[in-house]
């Protein structure tokens, strides 16, 4: 048997991880830029993978210009969130962690990332959405939080 190539085993793992993948809604720009894309603040969406129902809308600064252009330009550690419910609520098989995470993105060539969690308020049975920014040595304090509350006859499942 012969083994897989390490890039082909990332790639195939990255594909079956259970995080969400945005889909574009839009954007505005922000600041012309002479050469490459303009300044602009994109929105996106997220379903959140393992709460059918619910959906997460962020938005973001995205660098411009030519590094923005080439995938090398650092945005900046800021996000907003805004999660709603678009249809009936429902959870798959698995009970869902009081703390996990739901959605990271590379805001950096190599060292900051934009994640979102979900948390569990079971005493108020709302799915807590927690948008921030980490860096590998100095994170951002700049952070959004957004709640979905969920009807008390559909109890959230917890591990």
């Amino acid at each position: 048997m012969t083994a897989l190539p390490a890039g082909l085993l990332v790639a195939l793992l990255l594909a079956s991880s259970p995080l969400a993948s945005a889909e574009p809604i839009g954007s505005v720009d922000t600041a012309f830029v002479l050469i490459g894309p303009d300044h602009k603040i994109v929105v996106d969406a997220y379903d959140d993978p393992k709460v059918a129902g619910v959906t997460c809308y962020v938005s973001r600064a995205k660098t411009g210009g030519l590094k923005g252009a080439i995938g090398v330009a650092e945005d900046k550690a800021e996000a907003s969130i805004a999660c709603r419910q678009v249809g009936p609520i429902s959870f798959g098989s698995k009970p869902l962690a009081q703390h996990e995470e739901m959605f990271n993105e590379r805001i950096s060539l190599v060292f900051k990332h934009l994640r979102v969690v979900r948390m569990v308020d079971p005493k108020r049975n709302t799915l807590v959405y927690l948008s921030y920014s980490d860096r590998v040595i100095d994170g951002s304090p700049k952070n959004s939080v957004t709640a979905v509350p969920v009807d008390r006859a559909t109890p959230i499942p917890m591990r």
